[in-house]
């Protein structure tokens, strides 16, 4: 991904600079902070350029490899940006309670995501309908509904995922936790409450605020149709 294409006037203008009260820093993010102003802290925009920038890189490379990239973000200002740009790029996303064992214990998470296909599928070619009351049928509606509510979103995770990226560390800790449990590398927005270490990519940044949100996932949705784009290339040069 070209420099050119991250503008500091961009995450300025998004606030991406706004960390939190002094008092709540991590101070491993003391390399990333620019200044204290009124009590909160600056994050330095140059470092979030510049690690933006590698983490844009290695989404880009793979999606380039046809490898699938789950979006995390199930705090309330990031749920709906997730969703839908999770949707438009075809990959699997996390914006409800983030269950245990999604990475780790996929045998039995897989299992209830299996379930939840063969109910629609049921209902779908009239299966439920021909064989249940209508009082029945509703019950299984119902059912469909609360469960892909929660896995709704990782209906096409069938293997581990090449990357993850994760809006709030801090409150999406388990889905870190797993990720790192099984070697996936993670990118993320770290605010100066979080730690870093541990994150492949870190990104410095607000994680809050929801343009500074919707500004970061315009870069990831951009560096995975790049990817993509890459693959049709090659494609049609074999």
């Amino acid at each position: 991904m070209a420099n050119n294409d991250i503008d500091i006037k961009d995450l300025l203008a998004a606030g991406a600079h706004f960390g939190h009260k002094t008092e709540r820093w991590h101070p491993k993010m003391a390399p990333y902070i620019h200044s204290n102003r009124n009590g909160t802290h600056i994050i330095d925009l140059t470092k979030t350029k510049d690690n933006l920038e590698q983490a844009l890189s290695f989404i880009e490379k793979t999606a380039s490899e046809s490898k699938q990239i789950l979006f995390v973000g199930t705090k309330r200002q990031a749920q709906e940006t997730v969703k839908t740009t999770a949707i438009e790029l075809g990959m699997p996303y996390v914006t409800e309670r983030w269950l245990g064992g999604m990475l780790t214990n996929w045998n039995t998470i897989g299992a209830r995501v299996k379930y939840l296909q063969e109910l629609e599928n049921r209902l779908a070619s009239g299966e439920l309908a021909n064989k249940y009351s209508k009082l029945e049928v509703q019950r299984y509606q119902e059912e469909i509904a609360r469960l892909d509510k929660i896995y709704g979103g990782i209906k096409s995770l069938n293997k581990k995922p090449g990357a993850i990226f994760v809006v709030d560390v801090i409150n999406d800790a388990n889905a870190v936790k797993e990720a790192k449990k099984i070697g996936i590398p993670i990118v993320a927005l770290v605010d100066t409450n979080a730690d870093p270490i541990g994150i492949t990519y870190p990104i410095p940044s607000n994680d809050d605020a929801i343009k500074t949100i919707k500004l970061m996932l315009d870069y990831i949705k951009k560096a995975v149709n790049n990817g993509k784009s890459k693959i049709k290339s090659e494609a049609k040069t074999t």
